[in-house]
């Protein structure tokens, strides 16, 4: 593969798609022109292993003989409108404990999104910890796999402890 330009361009878009089993999915510039390919190895680079639909991403990118292709993510935003309605499981959680909660590392154990759910265990505790699909859409993500680093926000909710807030860990390290 060829390489056009001699640097690589910043460009702002959106997640048109990404499928983590293929492996690839393609954002739209802000600006249009033609898909850009994102590669699932440029998002791991990033330390995710999805992303969202529709979730503002800030990329590099090269323009190659076979296309334009994402070198580099460098900062992702859940969609818009993720937050609108409070989830049915947060309605009861005091919003002082929530705005209190901290970041806290964990492992995914595992996740399903055709059953739209999962569990992660926080280093350190035995207790695990409830990740609802919607909290991890409105994180900027769309799946997770087993043994993946991040750093959440948990509260204890109807269904004991609970994720309300998923970020890839190396995302949530002060850069």
């Amino acid at each position: 593969m060829t390489q056009l330009d001699a640097e690589d361009t910043r460009v702002e878009g959106r997640v048109k798609w990404f499928d983590p089993v293929k492996g690839f999915g393609f954002v739209i510039a802000e600006t249009g022109g033609p898909d850009i390919l994102l590669h699932a190895n440029v998002l791991r680079n990033f330390g995710q292993s999805s992303v969202a639909d529709g979730a503002k991403v800030e990329i590099t990118i090269q323009r190659t003989e076979r296309g334009v292709q994402a070198t580099e993510v460098l900062r992702i935003e859940p969609p818009e409108g993720t937050d609108a309605a409070p989830l049915a499981d947060f309605e009861d959680v005091d919003a002082a404990a929530m705005r209190e909660a901290v970041l806290e590392p964990a492992r995914v154990k595992w996740f399903d999104k055709a059953k739209g759910f999962g569990f992660a265990n926080v280093f350190g505790k035995s207790e695990d910890v409830f990740i609802h699909i919607e909290v991890l859409r409105r994180s900027g993500l769309a799946d997770l796999q087993p043994g993946e680093a991040l750093a959440i926000r948990v509260i204890d909710g109807k269904r004991g402890r609970m994720a309300m807030e998923v970020n890839a860990w190396e995302t949530a390290l002060p850069r």
